[in-house]
């Protein structure tokens, strides 16, 4: 059974640090600033043969009044309900504050297995401190350092003894034969529609939508199993020009979604209908097209325009992607639903796409006679350039080697009609290729 545990408290008590801890990896965000995390972010640990789900949470808070803190708290509301063990986070260094006391007292309503922990402890001193944390209604609580791991070893010792003892264990476990699910990512630029595509998806208010451009700030994993179709979807923030970037956390982010794309194997990416293609959707385009991952580029918002308007905005991105030609390009609104189910089953094409493999008597049987009817320009009268072999790489994307006699002088336009002709005659679509040429 896949244990939940949820950390909860208000903002800067050291929530991320704790999850990337467990974790044992730098997953989500960890900065000085106040309210860095808004979704909530999940990962999987392990500890003494027991595995369970983390959930790290917004900082939760007693405004009302602010729209984000308002969908903050829906997801923190989101994260209790659906964890096993609840990890109450508190500052010893901040002491109690009004927020802990509401916090506590929701908790405890909650009926769930709360553990109290004092973070922050950074030397034995301050545990000799005077607040008294067991006003706040629970029985034990542990000091830790979440930022140097002091402590963390007994909490996490405590947590599996509480998920042993309260006998979480599923009794009839069937064994499921492991494969391989396919990671598809949403990524763009900021304010694009690529938390609402992912909702959309799941038909509920998974992921914080607002109008603030920038409300996702993590890179955000969620599983999809609909239709015959099992994947990982992630949601990335969006990404800017570097010489727009001006505050590190979003630096951050923007890490977070480049770490993203080479991750995953499939690249949504997301085009606002009303901005058009800009030149940041070119160099997003290009990072992907350079991690040799598989791309659909979606057309979000076009239901506020007429449908005639398709044929040239797609002539258009043709053009300035080609040789690259063949990507699925799709119109859709993500806020209504409209195309977005056509997405998913595109996806799973090119995913496939990528690990097609040729066999070489059939690539050099198509190949060969074109290349001979079509050579590379001649450097001088008396050294022609010839290809007599070609093949296709024992790669994890495909990329094929050329053997030539004179393969320095094979200029990139010619690249680009070798690619052009095995984009023709093979399937590989939404794709990016590599064209290697070698001497013979």
């Amino acid at each position: 059974m896949n244990y939940v545990v949820s950390i909860i408290g208000r903002p800067n008590v050291g929530k991320s640090t704790l999850f990337n801890r467990i974790l044992g990896k730098r997953k989500a965000i960890v900065h000085a600033t106040s309210g860095v995390t808004r979704d909530c972010i999940y990962g999987n640990s392990e500890w003494n043969g027991v595995q369970f789900s983390v959930v790290d949470t917004g900082g939760f808070t007693t405004s009302k009044n602010n729209v984000l803190e308002k969908e903050i708290k829906k997801k923190i509301y989101i994260a209790i309900q659906e964890a096993h063990v609840i990890l109450f986070l508190v500052d010893i260094k901040m002491g109690i504050l009004d927020t802990d006391k509401e916090i506590a007292q929701i908790l405890r309503k909650c009926q769930k297995i709360v553990v109290l922990v004092v973070n922050k402890v950074d030397n034995v001193k301050s545990i000799y401190s005077d607040t008294d944390f067991f006003c706040l209604g629970f029985f034990n609580y542990y000091y830790i350092s979440a930022i140097n791991g002091s402590g963390t070893g007994e909490l996490l010792d405590k947590l599996v003894e509480i998920l042993k003892k309260e006998e979480f264990v599923q009794k009839n476990e069937s064994i499921i034969e492991k494969k391989v699910i396919p990671r598809f990512s949403v990524v763009g630029r900021p304010n694009v529609g690529k938390s609402t595509l992912i909702n959309s998806f799941l038909d509920k208010y998974h992921h914080i939508v607002t109008d603030i451009s920038g409300t996702t700030r993590d890179s955000l994993d969620v599983l999809y199993k609909k239709f015959g179709y099992e994947c990982i979807l992630f949601d990335t923030p969006g990404v800017r020009k570097k010489s727009k970037i001006k505050e590190s956390i979003e630096f951050y982010s923007t890490m977070r979604s480049l770490k993203t794309i080479e991750y995953t194997d499939v690249c949504f990416l997301m085009i606002d209908a009303v901005k058009g293609w800009e030149k940041q959707d070119m160099n997003i385009f290009r990072l992907v097209k350079k991690n040799y991952k598989g791309v659909i580029i979606l057309i979000n918002k076009w239901d506020l325009f007429h449908k005639n308007m398709q044929k040239n905005l797609e002539s258009f991105i043709r053009k300035k992607i080609y040789p690259f030609y063949n990507v699925p390009i799709l119109f859709i609104s993500a806020k209504n639903k409209d195309g977005i189910h056509d997405i998913i089953p595109i996806a799973d094409q090119v995913f496939k796409s990528r690990t097609n493999r040729l066999k070489t008597n059939i690539l050099n049987k198509i190949m060969l006679p074109i290349l001979k009817k079509n050579p590379p320009p001649s450097i001088k009268k008396n050294k022609l350039i010839t290809i007599k072999y070609c093949t296709q790489l024992p790669s994890c994307t495909p990329k094929f080697i050329f053997f030539s006699n004179f393969p320095q002088y094979i200029n990139k336009s010619y690249r680009r009609f070798v690619e052009n002709k095995i984009r023709y005659h093979f399937d590989f679509i939404g794709v990016p290729i590599k064209i290697i040429f070698r001497k013979k």
